[in-house]
């Protein structure tokens, strides 16, 4: 399973969540961060509302669903509880 992670330099939630992600350990998945600030389409989608997570989806194609945005005061354990409901329970869609 493979996460996208759209953030600017200087988010602090941004950074927040990207710890947070990186110190999930029950759940075997790929991050990629992007800037959003290096590409119009990007910043013109989610300027204002990063970080926004997404999970890829599709065989041939990739496919990108939003997944709700998680609070910044959730712990890691939180997180990965939500990531478990969304990404392993709906992995065989």
């Amino acid at each position: 399973m493979r996460l996208i992670l759209y953030s600017k330099p200087g988010c602090h939630l941004c950074e927040g969540l990207q710890d947070k992600l990186e110190q999930v350990e029950g759940i075997d998945f790929e991050l990629e961060v992007r800037d959003i600030t290096t590409r119009d389409d990007w910043f013109a989608a989610f300027q204002y509302e990063i970080p926004v997570l997404c999970r890829v989806r599709g065989d041939n194609q990739e496919v990108e669903e939003q997944l709700p945005r998680p609070s910044p005061r959730w712990s890691v354990l939180q997180l990965e509880q939500m990531l478990q409901k969304y990404l392993v329970n709906n992995d065989s869609e």
